[in-house]
Formats: structure tokens, C-alpha cells, sequence
């Protein structure tokens, strides 16, 4: 199959995108963008009329934007020997990885993904090479090295910058966005990866935080941090903070807290369940049992945010496309923030139009309109009724390119 469509309508198809479902539709895709959506014969004959006749029967598949993982490290490397064989590659042969994590990220339905730290600005290299076409991967918004303390968490890696005092953390904010940075990460807190820290611990002072919000507010960037304990995520907030990775111990004052400033929580609950994954990689019995131990409190912080109105966004921290229970990290964290009280429908939107808005992108992307671009995902079961539906993704376009097809067996390698 030829992946590039200049022109074509995608027929027999249930939109659903968080604005409202259509049955018996069609999209017609022009380049790498939506023409039109609606009753099939009308937007058939319009693309036909137009010269576009090709076709792509889904079948009565419900369609949906594809998905946006905010949380991604597509150069993960944890404590332990699958983290240390990708701390020992060398500069080529991470770029390759990378880009084989990405290609395996789209084919997944995630075509898009908000980096939050990444080694030695190869996410950069790999985001042109995606955007020039010459490998397959999702859209690439990504925040390069993430600031941190000197010793602070991630500080082993080239994929954190160390910084310290007000100064340092303003030089560490301008040489990301002179990098290309979307946005900054910056850790406030310990974390599970980490040592010689808690999850408590506090690494940031005040004037540090403020100098990091302050300066990347100033270029026009959002700030994400990675954050757990409660008093540091309200300094922060109270700060001006986007956005908050993680959030393990969150109180209802500080939920109410993030609902009144519109700071959004990206909760990565997978990070502390996921016991088959560390397996895998062979982290230590330490970082392995506080992940288990921070879960019961990881999900009563994030059933307070819920409760408060916090907004919530789709971030596996696992790599997106990582083979995990059934299924993959993305669709699998999509489960537990459903099941944990989001439900389905309004899980939809946080992988979806949420992320794009959050991103500044929603022109763009996030639902299936006109003049959006044809990132579409089709599954046969309702992700408005389950968010367990994505565990059936059998189609996938990105930017009018079809990229997988199960019924054809195609799939782009």
C-alpha cells in the first residue's frame, strides 16, 4: 500500500472525538489535512467532485484523534541492566533507538508526544528528521534536558542539566530554548528513580522555582514540573506552574489549589504499578518497592485532583509504545485514569484535545475538523463506553499518511 494519500475520503466510519459522536460518516483528507467531515454520501460526492476518488473502507470503525502522550522519554534509561545498556550506547546508536521507539510510538495510535527529557538533544534531531519525513514518528513537542539541582533527581543522566541558585536556573531555561525547547521541565522534588532522595524531598528553593517560571514564561514556554510532595507543588503553583508530572502526594487544599490556577496534572499512575515493567529492566529492590509503596497515596492524590476539578492529561512515562499487560503503556495508563474515576468519555478528551490544548496546539490538533490535520486512529469498540477500546487499534493515520492497516497487513517499517 502506498502510505502517502494526496486525496482521499475515509468512508463508513463513527466519528467520536469529545465533541460529539457521528455515525455514518466520512472524513475526506487532502494532503496532510482534514477537508471535510460528515454524512458520507455528502462528503464523498464533494471529494469525488473535487478529483479525489480513492476511498479507505474502516468498516463502521469508530475514528478518533490520535493520541497524545505527554509524559515520554524515548531515551529511558532507570536504575538497573535494561537502563544501563542504554546509558552505554553511544551517540549513533541512541539516535537509532530513538527513532525505532518513535516509529513503534505511532504505530501504537499515539502521533503525537510532549517530550519531558531526553539525552544529549537527540530529541531535537530526531523531531527535524521526523518533520523532513526521513523516519516515521509522532509530532515531537519536547522540552530537551530537564533542569535539575546539582544531585537532584535524574542528575546521573544527559538528559537533565544540573543547575543551582536563581542564576543558574535562568541559564539553564535559555540554553533549552535556544536548543529548540517547547517547553522546560524542571524537578522541584525526589522522586522513584532516585537514590539518595524521597520522593519528599525537596530540591528547589522558592527563589530558584521562580526564577525557572519566570524566565521560561518570558519566552513565550509553559513549565512542567516534576513534582511529589504536596508543599512543593503549592509554592509552585502558587508560583504560576503549568503543570505537574506525577503529583504522588496531593492534598485537597492543593488540588483546589491547581483547579483555581488552571495547572494541569499529568499523573503517570503507571509508575507505581507496574511491577511486571521493573522486572524487566532489573531495577533494584529499592526503587522497586517504593514504587509499590507510593501507590495507594499516588491514587488518592489523583482522586482528589479529579475531585477538585483539575484538569488531567494522558503521560504513560513508560516509553508510549512499551508492551505492557495486555497491551501497550499508553492504552494502559489510559485504563487506570478512566478506571480511577476520569471514566471514559473524559479519558478521551485527556489523551486527545486536552493535550493539545495544554501544548497551545489545538488548531491543529486534538479533534476531526476541517483544516486539522488527519491524525486519525480507528478501533472497532466504543472509547466512549471503554477506554480498554484502544487495545484494539487496527488503523492509523498520520498527516494524511496511512501508516498501519490490519485488514491490508501494512504497516510502515
Amino acid at each position: 500500500m502506498d502510505s502517502l494519500l494526496t486525496g482521499c475520503t475515509v468512508v463508513d466510519a463513527r466519528v467520536l472525538d469529545g465533541t460529539g459522536p457521528l455515525t455514518g460518516a466520512a472524513v475526506w483528507v487532502r494532503g496532510d489535512r482534514i477537508a471535510a467531515v460528515g454524512p458520507a454520501a455528502d462528503v464523498a460526492a464533494a471529494a469525488r467532485a473535487a478529483g479525489d476518488v480513492r476511498e479507505i473502507d474502516l468498516g463502521g470503525a469508530y475514528v478518533t484523534p490520535g493520541l497524545v502522550n505527554m509524559h515520554t522519554h524515548l531515551s529511558l534509561s532507570l536504575p538497573g541492566q535494561g537502563g544501563d545498556a542504554v546509558k552505554d550506547m553511544g551517540p549513533h546508536e541512541l539516535a537509532l533507538y530513538m527513532a525505532d521507539g518513535a516509529r513503534r510510538t505511532l504505530l501504537c495510535g499515539v502521533t503525537t508526544v510532549r517530550c519531558v527529557a531526553e539525552k544529549d538533544h537527540a530529541d531535537f534531531a530526531l523531531r527535524r528528521a521526523i518533520e523532513a519525513g526521513r523516519v516515521p514518528g509522532p509530532r515531537v513537542y519536547t522540552a530537551g534536558r530537564a533542569l535539575v539541582c546539582t544531585g537532584g533527581h535524574g542528575h546521573e543522566g544527559s538528559d537533565t542539566l544540573e543547575c543551582d541558585g536563581a542564576d543558574g536556573l535562568r541559564r539553564g531555561v535559555r540554553s533549552q530554548v535556544k536548543a529548540g525547547a517547547d517547553l522546560i521541565k524542571v524537578m522541584i522534588s525526589g522522586g522513584i528513580a532516585g537514590e539518595h532522595e524521597q520522593i519528599g524531598t525537596r530540591q528547589l528553593f522558592a527563589d530558584e522555582t521562580r526564577a525557572v517560571i519566570e524566565t521560561a514564561h518570558s519566552w513565550g514556554r509553559k513549565v512542567t514540573a516534576h513534582a511529589g510532595p504536596a508543599e512543593a507543588i503549592a509554592e509552585a503553583v502558587e508560583l504560576g506552574l503549568d503543570c505537574v508530572e506525577h503529583g504522588y502526594q496531593i492534598t485537597a487544599p492543593v488540588a483546589a489549589l491547581m483547579a483555581s490556577r488552571g495547572t494541569a496534572l499529568v499523573p503517570t499512575l503507571l509508575v507505581t504499578r507496574c511491577e511486571e515493567f521493573f522486572a524487566e529492566l532489573g531495577v533494584p529492590e529499592w526503587m522497586r518497592r517504593r514504587s509499590l509503596d507510593a501507590g495507594p497515596r499516588h491514587l488518592e492524590s489523583y482522586a482528589l485532583a479529579l475531585a477538585a476539578g483539575v484538569e488531567v492529561l494522558l503521560g504513560s512515562d513508560m516509553p508510549p509504545f512499551w508492551p505492557f499487560e495486555g497491551t501497550n503503556a499508553t492504552v494502559r495508563e489510559l485504563e487506570h485514569m478512566a478506571d480511577g474515576g476520569l471514566g471514559p468519555a473524559r479519558a478521551l478528551y485527556a489523551a486527545t484535545l486536552g493535550p493539545a490544548r495544554w501544548l497551545g496546539a489545538d488548531a491543529d490538533l486534538g479533534t476531526v475538523e476541517p483544516g486539522k490535520y488527519a491524525d486519525l486512529v480507528a478501533v472497532d469498540a466504543d472509547p466512549s463506553a471503554s477506554a480498554s477500546a484502544f487495545r484494539g487499534v487496527r488503523w492509523v493515520m498520520s498527516g494524511g499518511r496511512v501508516v498501519r492497516d490490519d485488514a491490508s497487513g501494512w504497516a510502515v517499517l
